[in-house]
């Protein structure tokens, strides 16, 4: 048997203890699985006095994640300190210039400098894995760098932010706002204090563009993503779509076409017997449309400490049954040298359609001057749909509801903006994209 691989871990919170407890807990478990010992011989973190639950007396404690990447007696280092910047990417940088294996879950790090830290890895002939990286449990980038090999993918899409799909899957269940939501979530701990990132869409659209790469052989491009969150939804729109026979959930989605590549992160109408629209709660599902495969679903946790912790001990343990001089599998799918430069696809019409929401004056003319806005920008209605509002007096205004047939987003855009600018209209419109999945 090989001698034992030696980890240092940066980060001791709730992924990281909980990491340490499961490696340490299991260790004979894994020495046989790995067919080498898996032995925690460093660790980083800012507070040394912290009781995490786990016996730290035989590792070595160093108050710099970058200098026990430098110095530490270890074979791998277990990045799990977050931000694109800053201590986590010196420590990534400081392993792979020494030629060490790196494990890390930070999405952030990798959406900013993916293919520079890509090809540092291959340059020095170690791994650099990063399975917890996207969607916590669900091994979606072991299938996209390894499974579907040969598969030519048309397009990613899915659920990727445990925090949007809990408030909004609250919302629709329980009739409650989304403030409301938010703060139960922020109790649970599903939130942070400072929820932007994730209810702005910013978490998924860094998951996106790792997964955009994978797929389609591109250089990433996270800045290169339509971005839209989820506070903007009302219950309103819940309840809307329920009458549609939709539900809504935040979308990432790429897609390969004629012109380029198309990313969005947004919330979307998903049809209510949609496979899909049944993932719930914290729950993260991504699906894959191929070739040869067809459509692949995949559904589990994507977030919390073991979730997190399985998947970045399934990379170590990946690293643990590899032997020096074997050919590696490229780090984001395609050697980094090889990576097309990313392209933007050119708007074309959105499939699925639009749901757009007015709530104006009740007054006569209000329904013949929307047809008209959306007649001069050539855009075909499915339905025309009249409520009362649920903002304000039934004898002030109404609520109308329209959806689209196939058309653009600049279409939709300046139609909006012509009613925008009308006297009837109350408060902002709202425009939400439907989907229509091929098979889910």
């Amino acid at each position: 048997m090989a001698g034992a691989l030696k980890i240092g871990i940066a980060g001791l919170g709730t992924v990281g203890s909980s990491l340490a407890r499961i490696i340490t807990g299991r260790a004979n478990e894994l020495s046989v699985t790995c067919g080498r010992a898996i032995e925690i011989t460093a660790v980083s973190a800012r507070d040394r006095s912290r009781d995490r639950g786990i016996d730290l007396s035989g590792m070595a404690w160093f108050e710099s994640a970058e200098e026990m990447a430098a110095r530490a007696d270890i074979d791998v280092l277990v990045e799990l300190i977050g931000g694109a910047e800053g201590p986590a990417e010196r420590a990534v940088r400081a392993a792979l210039d020494r030629g060490l294996h790196v494990v890390t879950a930070n999405k952030a790090l990798l959406a900013r400098h993916g293919v520079e830290l890509a090809a540092l890895a291959e340059k020095k002939g170690v791994l650099l894995n990063f399975e917890a990286a996207v969607a916590g449990g669900i091994p979606v980038i072991k299938a996209l760098r390894e499974s579907l090999t040969g598969n030519r993918i048309s397009r990613v899409y899915g659920i990727m932010n445990g925090t949007c799909n809990y408030i909004l899957t609250r919302m629709e269940k329980e009739g409650l706002s989304f403030q409301d939501c938010l703060t139960e979530a922020q109790r649970l701990g599903y939130a942070e204090a400072d929820p932007t990132f994730d209810i702005e869409g910013n978490d998924t659209a860094h998951k996106l563009a790792i997964l955009t790469t994978l797929a389609f052989g591109t250089q990433i491009a996270a800045d290169e993503i339509y971005l839209e969150g989820i506070s903007n939804i009302s219950i309103e729109d819940i309840e809307a779509a329920a009458d549609l026979g939709y539900r809504i959930k935040l979308l990432g989605v790429a897609q390969q076409t004629d012109s380029g590549i198309e990313q969005r992160v947004h919330p979307t109408m998903v049809p209510r017997d949609s496979v899909i629209a049944q993932v719930d709660g914290v729950t993260n599902a991504v699906a894959i449309e191929s070739d040869i495969l067809g459509e692949l679903l995949m559904v589990g946790p994507g977030a919390g400490g073991d979730a997190t912790a399985s998947a970045v001990l399934g990379d170590i343990a990946d690293i643990a049954k590899s032997r020096p001089g074997e050919q590696r599998v490229p780090v984001l799918g395609t050697p980094a040298e090889a990576l097309e430069p990313y392209r933007r696809a050119r708007m074309r019409s959105h499939e699925g359609g639009y749901f757009i929401r007015l709530t104006v004056a009740d007054r006569t003319g209000v329904f013949a001057s929307v047809a008209t806005r959306m007649a001069e920008n050539s855009i075909s209605l499915e339905s025309i749909v009249q409520r009362a509002s649920s903002t304000a007096p039934a004898t002030e205004a109404k609520t109308i509801i329209l959806v689209t047939h196939a058309t653009t987003e600049a279409s939709v855009r300046n139609a909006v903006t012509a009613i925008k600018a009308e006297d009837y209209l109350v408060g902002e419109p709202q425009v939400i994209r439907i989907e229509r999945p091929k098979a889910f």
